[in-house]
């Protein structure tokens, strides 16, 4: 140590003394180039150089984030555009209240009324990018540059480019209050991934997939749209647009910031066990709805979700908050998943059994045990009637003059009716909540609220009241 440090002068150690406590940051690593007796000035400077994300610039609080701070850009084609416009009229909002556009391989003739759509925008060209995936389609670069081309928009005041298909059903608010958790400030790509193992191995764990939206902030955009172009060169060989943005994400350095609320649903068939068992959290998007079987019994697709949405636009942060109830009397576990679906088992459930997901779906692609395999844990959802929970689904909701929320369900007809006592008369529930409005505290940290089966109802009817719970309250069979 002696040996090397007799090559600098006291000067020359002061002054790179100065150096080290004027780059906070970087002083582990000056410091040891001080003690190797680095002789070479263009390292330092080199070592010197900040980041274009200043740490000592962007250490604030999460800044207050509107539906006015965020621009989408979905991703379509002329073909499917026809049909799936349907899905993002649920959510997009009128007068121009929402910015962003629809990108289109080709525009349409006709088109739509403006007040209840997106503008619609012919992609660029991009027959310059070489793809070599065999069982994709040329199609994904074109989506890959939604990102570039939504950015280039030149929106004001954005702080969030969020990215989905025509078949992506946001829920805004609860986009809004997610994002809000964040600081646009900082590179953040924020999204989920699917809920199907193999999926995720063969596409990425750190990658968002597109279909469920993710977020990126403004600040990071900036940067990636520059680099974009010729990041893409490097992946001919992967098969999605979403691989892509994550690809060149991760050769900037930056990684994924899980979101359960978003949701990929790579799942066919029948949703309802995923639905009724949502994480603690709000939700923000689902997807593949052409995929699978109607949210609701008994109607369509689209009638399933406008239904849906008349709780949503109720009380929009607790769509599919589940709650657990216990009867005694009855020997009950009663499920409350609010705005969509009551459930009663005839059986004493623990809670941590009771939230696991019933596997009414199927597997997304044929293949081996990964295919079949979950990101959650699962139960199995019996082929006979007679062995499933009697199901209770949204009727009505409303709210009156002091805020109070009242969610009517009724029972589904084809649940099973052999003899269960109080059970086969029992034909409406209705739930009484307060409208959920999370701060960022309770976001950043989610805790499932309580419920209670109210007395003195009559034998058709069950009333139970959602609440929050107490600080040392626990869920369980009292």
């Amino acid at each position: 140590m002696h040996v090397l440090f007799q090559k600098h002068t006291k000067a020359q150690f002061l002054i790179n003394f100065i150096l080290v406590a004027s780059s906070f940051c970087g002083f582990y690593v000056i410091v040891s180039v001080l003690i190797l007796g680095t002789s070479n000035p263009k390292l330092l400077v080199h070592l010197q150089h900040s980041s274009s994300q200043d740490v000592s610039k962007t250490t604030g609080a999460t800044t207050n984030t509107t539906l006015d701070n965020i621009v989408f850009g979905i991703g379509a084609s002329k073909s499917s555009w026809r049909k799936r416009k349907e899905y993002v009229k649920l959510w997009w909002k009128a007068n121009n209240t929402v910015k962003g556009c629809v990108f289109l391989d080709s525009l349409p003739k006709n088109n739509d009324d403006p007040s209840s759509l997106p503008p619609l925008c012919l992609s660029q060209d991009t027959s310059r990018f070489h793809y070599t995936c065999r069982d994709g389609s040329q199609s994904a670069i074109r989506l890959a540059r939604v990102v570039v081309e939504t950015v280039a928009l030149n929106h004001t005041g954005v702080k969030w480019y969020v990215f989905g298909d025509d078949d992506t059903v946001f829920l805004l608010e609860n986009l809004v209050k997610t994002l809000s958790k964040y600081d646009h400030e900082l590179w953040y790509y924020i999204g989920a991934n699917s809920e199907v193992y193999e999926q995720n191995r063969l596409f990425g764990f750190g990658m968002a997939f597109g279909g469920a939206g993710f977020a990126i902030s403004s600040s990071l955009a900036k940067v990636f749209v520059k680099v974009f172009d010729s990041c893409m060169e490097r992946y001919p060989h992967l098969y999605g647009s979403d691989g892509r943005v994550h690809s060149c994400l991760a050769e900037l350095g930056v990684g994924l910031t899980h979101e359960p609320g978003f949701h990929q649903v790579d799942l066919t068939g029948n949703t309802f066990g995923l639905l009724a068992a949502h994480p603690v959290t709000p939700l923000v998007s689902l997807h593949h709805f052409d995929y699978t079987d109607p949210i609701f019994p008994k109607m369509t697709r689209i009638q399933a979700l406008q239904h849906l949405f008349k709780a949503v636009n109720v009380d929009s942060q607790r769509i599919l908050q589940q709650t657990i109830c216990y009867n005694k009397k009855f020997s009950w576990t009663v499920l409350v998943s609010w705005g969509y679906a009551v459930q009663i088992f005839t059986n004493h459930m623990l809670l941590p059994e009771a939230v696991k997901v019933q596997e009414t779906f199927k597997h997304w692609k044929d293949g081996n045990m990964l295919a079949k395999t979950y990101m959650f844990n699962t139960k199995p959802f019996d082929f006979n009637p007679c062995e499933r929970p009697t199901i209770f689904y949204l009727d009505s909701v409303s709210s009156d003059e002091n805020g109070t929320i009242t969610s009517s369900y009724k029972r589904f007809l084809g649940d099973c009716r052999k003899e269960r006592g109080s059970l086969n008369k029992l034909e409406v529930i209705k739930v009484v909540s307060n409208k959920l409005d999370l701060n960022i505290k309770q976001m950043q940290a989610p805790r499932r609220q309580c419920c209670d089966i109210l007395p003195s109802s009559p034998g058709y009817k069950l009333d139970i009241a959602v609440r929050e719970c107490k600080d040392d309250e626990l869920i369980y069979m009292h």
